[in-house]
């Protein structure tokens, strides 16, 4: 039975979305996956990054982390995606890697892969569903197949309750409002499993 190749990307101006993805890669490396994590491209100015202080020095921290490329979303089996809310949509960021995408989408390449959301957002009703359904939507013109989280466990609902993906709640000085670790550990292990499904022709 081969290895799930995951793919989990994200942006993360602050960290929230930098340590949901570092749980995702905790969780998916004891479930058997190869894990590659990565961000994608910055495109916010110096000067603004350099004005939130919290925001300059997540940049400064992880400049090691190496950025998405297109050649990535092609090797992985699964992707988890981890995007914080901009006005109930994804941040431009993410936009920005998603429309570099069209080469590969229109050769197929992007077709079959097993993919999940996560989110956050300042305020509990601050868009993080809309957000995850956003990325969604553009893996249906992908051709992926989604593997939402649903209701399945505890973790979910101590999470808030989502069905479609993780989200949480971050205050003003940027901390979790909602324990949302195993809610996102769970996603992550689900993602790999249906992968493996795809991956190995096997059913439930």
């Amino acid at each position: 039975m081969a290895n799930t190749n995951l793919a989990i990307i994200y942006y993360s101006s602050t960290g929230t979305n930098y340590q949901m993805a570092r749980w995702a890669e905790e969780a998916a490396i004891e479930a058997g996956a190869e894990v590659r994590v990565a961000k994608v491209r910055e495109n916010a100015p110096p000067q603004a990054i350099a004005a939130n202080p919290a925001w300059q020095a997540h940049s400064d921290a992880t400049q090691d982390v190496p950025e998405a490329e297109v050649d990535l979303l092609e090797w992985a089996d699964a992707i988890i995606f981890s995007f914080p809310t901009r006005y109930g949509h994804i941040s431009s960021q993410a936009q920005q890697f998603f429309d570099i995408t069209g080469g590969a989408w229109a050769q197929g390449k992007l077709a079959n892969k097993v993919v999940s959301a996560m989110s956050s957002a300042q305020n509990p009703h601050g868009g993080q569903e809309a957000t995850i359904l956003a990325i969604y939507t553009t893996m249906f013109h992908w051709g992926a197949i989604v593997a939402a989280p649903g209701y399945r466990d505890a973790a979910l609902f101590k999470a808030g309750g989502n069905p479609y993906g993780t989200s949480v709640t971050v205050n003003q000085e940027g901390q979790m409002v909602e324990d949302v670790e195993d809610a996102v550990k769970l996603q992550a292990r689900h993602t790999v499993e249906v992968a493996g499904w795809v991956k190995n022709g096997q059913s439930q």
